[in-house]
């Protein structure tokens, strides 16, 4: 991603966003994986299992230990759905602009079909790291459409994301 982009964060966020959007309105019944929600869940059992973990990931979630984030997914883990395609690694790096127009995706190895709130994690979380703020969350969230926004699976991939 070029400074040309950066360098405009308001208008990356908001064509991250509608372009996540545009993705998780696709027709998935094609896709060869239906059920990406449980592959990530396994992934998430095997690293907390070797103690894997960064608790980087749950900074704006209130999650303090390993064990919190462990028993949150417990408690809160039937809240993954499979019901929308996703990029399944959703960061700056993986969306092709040409002069803010869309020209594609790259890296889907980790596509599938599973809950849209691991791709929305992965957009908050890229605009960070890339911009160096967290100011930009919310707009991306208002851009892709609040009202499709669950605050709780939000916290729940933030969770898993700690043995991710």
């Amino acid at each position: 991603m070029t400074k040309k982009y950066l360098n405009n964060p308001k208008r990356l966020c908001d064509s991250l966003a509608e372009n996540l959007r545009f993705l998780h309105e696709q027709n998935f019944e094609d896709c060869p994986i239906l059920d990406h929600s449980e592959r990530y869940l396994k992934k998430v059992e095997k690293n907390a299992s070797i103690k894997h973990s960064n608790l980087d990931f749950v900074n704006n979630y209130n999650i303090r230990t390993t064990e919190e984030a462990y028993d949150y997914i417990e408690n809160k883990k039937l809240l993954l759905k499979n019901d929308t395609l996703l990029h399944g690694d959703y960061c700056l790096p993986n969306i092709i602009l040409d002069n803010w127009k869309f020209k594609g995706f790259i890296d889907l190895d980790c596509a599938g079909v599973g809950d849209r709130h691991i791709d929305l994690f992965w957009g908050a979380w890229t605009l960070n790291f890339n911009i160096g703020t967290d100011q930009y969350r919310d707009r991306f969230f208002d851009a892709y459409g609040r009202d499709r926004i669950d605050v709780d699976r939000l916290k729940l991939v933030g969770c898993c994301e700690v043995f991710g």
